[in-house]
């Protein structure tokens, strides 16, 4: 007999899912143990991991920013287009989810290079090249992270709640009232968790960046990118490197804990 308000549990169950949360937090915890903390503060205030910190921090969030203006129209898009257009927009947004990022790389080199479909007129008739550049981290990050917030947010639209829309609409709000001051106010909880989703994506991008951006340090050089040139000959620095990646991305996600990811973070009751 269970008590009232109690959820049912199955043992087996629960078993399973500790060992999932095991599988989970043993990396982790390994990483926080192999840690050269008598040495963390040098490896740490060494000029390679300020550049690379900064430029992670500045092109993830500028590519966050991009994938606001570019995603949530395109999230519309897809909700009110109609439904073979849609299907085949979904199919092209969720691509770069499963597509190797290397192979993101390659198309991205192949589109906006020096010889790309785009990339040779752009250099040739305006002198602006892409490839290899900053521009081009911010590129490679927007590519792996924008479907983050497109597709949650895509779910969230289809699922919302029309009553207050229909009401709106009533009382003579147009179609532009209606969405800024009713439909996208109330998708602000999914679209934060998807900018957050999206900006943590980008931080950790790694295939796409140095395929079609390069590993130069101070312009291209990112942290993972840092993390893998450290790991070739000083493992150690490596590691602390991960470890500082780590306590930045753990730190923003507590930070908005329960204030704005509360279906990401929280579950629904």
């Amino acid at each position: 007999m269970t008590r009232r308000g109690a959820r049912p549990t199955s043992a087996p169950l629960v078993a399973v899912g500790f060992v999932g949360a095991a599988f989970l937090a043993l990396p982790l915890l390994a990483l926080l143990v192999r840690a050269p903390w008598g040495r963390m503060a040098s490896i740490v205030q060494g000029p390679t991991v300020g550049h690379a910190l900064g430029l992670s921090l500045g092109t993830s969030a500028v590519a966050t920013l991009i994938c606001l203006v570019l995603g949530v129209p395109l999230a519309w898009l897809l909700v009110h287009c109609p439904p073979r257009i849609a299907t085949w927009l979904r199919a092209l947004v969720t691509v770069p989810l499963v597509l190797p990022p290397v192979v993101g790389g390659v198309a991205l080199l192949m589109a906006f290079g020096r010889m790309g479909l785009l990339g040779q007129p752009l250099e040739s008739w305006f002198g602006i090249r892409l490839g290899f550049t900053t521009a081009a981290v911010v590129m490679a990050q927007v590519f792996v992270a924008m479907p983050f917030l497109v597709v949650g947010l895509e779910g969230s639209l289809r699922q919302r709640d029309r009553e207050l829309e229909e009401a709106a609409q009533t009382m003579g709000a147009g179609p532009r009232q209606v969405l800024w001051h009713i439909t996208l106010p109330l998708q602000v909880p999914s679209l934060v968790s998807g900018l957050v989703l999206c900006w943590a994506r980008a931080l950790g991008e790694f295939g796409a960046t140095i395929t079609f951006a390069g590993n130069f340090p101070g312009t291209t050089q990112t942290m993972p990118l840092a993390v893998y040139l450290a790991m070739q000959g000083d493992p150690d620095a490596a590691i602390a490197l991960s470890v500082v990646l780590l306590a930045v991305c753990v730190t923003v996600l507590v930070a908005l804990r329960g204030s704005w990811l509360p279906s990401l973070l929280h579950g629904t009751d």
